[in-house]
């Protein structure tokens, strides 16, 4: 596959899209974790992102070992997100889910 894109000269836009489409898939996924499982699936996205690395280090083509490094590190950048997606749900700027405890709920009981 990079042999195709380097000889195109398009590696590193096709790569650089490819970053934007992953990040942008990530932004959903922070908050719809968020909403149903609250914080207690970061380790998903620990476990994900050390596949993903441990897989980029495996692979010898470049435009997927650079997505998988994309991908595992996204995942690492969305176990700090999933905790400030918590803030951000505190702070009324995303729905809290009705079915739902959440940990300042049980302060000053």
């Amino acid at each position: 596959m990079s042999e195709i894109l380097q000889s195109w000269h398009m590696l590193g836009l096709t790569i650089g899209v490819c970053t934007f489409l992953v990040i942008g898939v990530f932004h959903p996924v922070v908050v719809k974790c968020e909403y149903y499982f609250g914080t207690r699936c970061w380790w998903w996205f620990l476990l994900l992102g050390a596949i993903a690395v441990m897989a980029s280090i495996i692979v010898s083509d470049i435009f997927w070992s650079t997505l998988l490094g994309v991908v595992g590190f996204s995942s690492f950048w969305t176990i700090k997100e999933i905790f400030e997606q918590q803030e951000r749900v505190k702070k009324g700027w995303f729905p809290r889910n009705p079915r739902r405890t959440y940990p300042w709920d049980k302060e000053g009981v």
